[in-house]
C-alpha cells in the first residue's frame, strides 16, 4: 500500500507535466512561427518477484508469464513538433514566411547564432533587417535610410528602390539565408522566438532559400503557430482526469492502510 501511494505520486506529478505543456501550447497559439510542444513519459523500474520463465513445478514446465510490479511513470521528454502553422496574409513588405522546413539565423546579444521561424521583421536604427525580438538577421541585410519598395523574393534576395533613382532601377542589399537540421526536435528553445543549436539537432545545413529542400521564402505573410486548440483543450481534460483518478488512488491506497492500522489496534 505504501508503494502504491509512491506510485500514484509519479501519475499525479507527470500529469502535471502534462497540464504546463498543453498550457504553454494554448498560451503561445498567436506567436509567429511558435511550434507546439508534446510531452512523453516512460514507466519506472519494475520490481520482479517472479521473472517469465521460471519453472513453476517439478515437472520443469516453464511459466508464460511473470510477477512484475511497476513504480509509476516520469517525464520521458518534451518533442516539439514541426508541422506547418498557417500562413497570415499581411501584406506587409518585411513580413515574410517560410514555406518548408528552414530557420532563419540571427545573432543573439552575446555573439552566438540561433535560429527562428518567427519572419515578422523590423530595420533598426542602423539599418539592418532584425526579429521582434532585435536580434541581427544573419547574413546581416543592410538597407538604405531612403530606401523604396523593398522586395524579397522566393530565394531570398532583397531588393528596392533608393529614393531619386529611376523608377526602373533597383538594387540588391543583401541575401537571406535559410538552415535546416537532421533534427529539429534536437534545438534547444531559449525564448524570444529563437533556438539554439544542440548535437541531438546535428550540423546545420546552410544554403539559399529554394535550395537543397530547405523552403522558399513568401513575402508579406506570417507564419501562425500551429497549436490546434480543440486538440490542446481535448489533451488538458484527458490530462486533468488522469490527475484525479490518481489522486483517487491515492485515497484508496490511505484507507486501506488506515483499515489495516485499525485492525491491528
Amino acid at each position: 500500500m505504501l508503494k502504491s501511494l509512491y506510485t500514484s505520486a509519479t501519475g499525479m506529478k507527470a500529469q502535471q507535466i502534462m497540464v504546463d505543456t498543453i498550457a504553454n501550447n494554448i498560451a503561445n497559439v498567436n506567436t509567429a512561427g511558435f511550434k507546439k510542444t508534446q510531452a512523453t513519459f516512460e514507466d519506472l523500474l519494475y520490481v520482479t518477484y517472479k521473472a517469465p520463465g521460471l519453472e513453476r513445478d517439478a515437472r520443469s514446465t516453464p511459466s508464460p508469464i511473470g510477477i512484475e510490479v511497476g513504480s509509476g511513470a516520469r517525464l520521458s521528454g518534451t518533442t516539439r513538433i514541426y508541422t506547418p502553422g498557417v500562413l497570415e496574409v499581411t501584406n506587409r513588405q518585411l513580413d515574410i514566411a517560410i514555406d518548408g522546413d528552414g530557420f532563419l539565423q540571427v545573432i543573439t546579444p552575446d555573439g552566438s547564432t540561433a535560429y527562428t521561424r518567427d519572419g515578422h521583421l523590423h530595420v533598426n536604427a542602423d539599418g539592418k533587417l532584425v526579429t521582434s525580438a532585435g536580434y541581427i538577421l544573419f547574413p546581416d541585410v543592410q538597407l538604405p535610410r531612403d530606401v523604396q519598395d523593398v522586395n524579397i523574393d522566393a530565394e531570398g534576395r532583397v531588393t528596392g528602390r533608393v529614393a531619386g533613382s529611376n523608377s526602373d532601377t533597383t538594387q540588391q542589399f543583401g541575401q537571406i539565408e535559410l538552415a535546416k537540421f537532421i533534427n529539429p526536435s534536437g534545438l534547444q528553445s531559449v525564448g524570444g522566438n529563437v533556438l539554439r543549436t544542440t548535437d541531438a539537432a546535428g550540423q546545420p545545413v546552410l544554403d539559399n532559400p529554394g535550395q537543397q529542400g530547405i523552403g522558399f521564402l513568401k513575402q508579406g505573410f506570417i507564419e501562425r503557430s500551429n497549436v490546434e486548440i480543440v486538440n490542446e483543450l481535448v489533451s488538458l481534460i484527458v490530462a486533468q482526469r488522469a490527475y484525479e483518478v490518481n489522486s483517487r488512488s491515492i485515497q484508496a491506497s490511505d484507507q486501506m492502510l488506515q483499515s489495516a492500522t485499525q485492525v491491528v489496534r
